[in-house]
């Protein structure tokens, strides 16, 4: 099976990339990134073939899906603020990328399974958010997002083409960057922690998010690959499992064993104050799905923070503290 994931040297596609490698019905993957988020290092060691280029590079689509059994499509421009800041950006990149993704894929019928997102419930306050909700998007990105899965789920629909849209919430792990103004809020927490800086929580940290490690979220995405599953409407991929930010933050803490300081800052535009997922949906096609815990998740996510070299002052520190400690 050979299998195509555009974005696939960023964070979740890399972690994908290495779960689908893993798979014995896969014998080949292929990553489509412009290296504009993504970095090639993530896929260093994976035995997976890198393409550099864009999905609005149609002649590059075609030649690269023309033989594949499936794409997984993941490249996108993320990111609220960021989307604030160049809407057009967003929606090329998002939408029409999107379309272009779908073009490649009708002519042989291949499976395309998408990645949405859950911020095209915006506005929407009934919780948890099931897929039959209006979807009310609060920022660019959330508009360009929702156009990312209804193009999908049209394609589906007219041409007959075999389609999965997954709407992720907050998904977290080990390659997620830290350190720039778009960063997520636990690479933010962790790169802020093990720097000995103040977490930088906007507005009161009492809004709340569903949090998914990459580890579950790949193995879905590899799962629905394996099992050529569809689906006419969009699905959500979490687990409903809110927290608040101010919990996050407790609950790293115990994690590093350093004390913490949060320092609040104005709310976001754009930014969703409650996000909670209802699941059924996803676990009537992914029966076996067994999520991995948010402590679990969160120690596996810190450990790999600890082995980057900017890290290796913190990691001095806190093995002299042990060795001091057990004098």
């Amino acid at each position: 099976m050979r299998v195509i994931v555009t974005g696939g040297a960023g964070f979740i596609g890399a972690n994908l990339c290495r779960e689908l490698i893993s798979r014995p019905q896969v014998d080949h993957v292929v990553a489509i990134d412009d290296l504009s988020t993504g970095s090639a290092a993530n896929l260093d060691g994976a035995g997976v073939k890198l393409i550099e280029g864009s999905i609005l590079d149609r002649t590059l689509l075609e030649e690269v899906v023309d033989d594949a059994d499936a794409v997984v499509h993941l490249a996108a421009r993320p990111s609220v603020p960021r989307s604030l800041t160049n809407p057009a950006a967003s929606h090329e990149v998002n939408a029409s990328g999107t379309v272009y993704v779908l073009e490649a894929c009708r002519r042989r019928s291949i499976q395309v399974v998408a990645a949405s997102s859950s911020s095209v419930y915006g506005s929407v306050a009934e919780l948890p958010k099931h897929e039959d909700l209006a979807t009310r998007p609060l920022s660019p990105y959330g508009a360009s997002k929702l156009a990312t899965e209804a193009y999908v789920l049209a394609y589906g629909a007219s041409f007959g083409l075999p389609v999965l849209a997954l709407r992720f919430f907050n998904v977290y792990g080990p390659l997620q960057s830290a350190g720039h103004a778009y960063a997520a809020v636990v690479p933010s927490f962790i790169d802020a922690a093990l720097r000995g800086e103040p977490l930088c929580v906007h507005g009161d940290g009492g809004q709340t998010r569903d949090f998914t490690y990459v580890g579950t979220v790949t193995r879905v995405l590899a799962d629905a690959v394996v099992g050529g599953v569809t689906c006419q409407t969009p699905v959500n991929l979490a687990f409903g499992t809110r927290m608040t930010v101010l919990e996050l933050a407790h609950r790293l803490a115990a994690v590093v064993h350093v004390p913490i300081e949060i320092r609040h800052e104005p709310p976001r535009a754009g930014d969703v104050r409650d996000s909670q997922a209802a699941c059924g949906r996803l676990r009537q096609l992914f029966p076996g799905v067994a999520p991995v815990s948010m402590e679990a998740g969160l120690e596996q996510t810190v450990e790999w923070f600890r082995g980057l070299p900017q890290y290796a002052e913190e990691r001095m520190l806190s093995h002299g503290s042990t060795s001091q400690a057990g004098r």
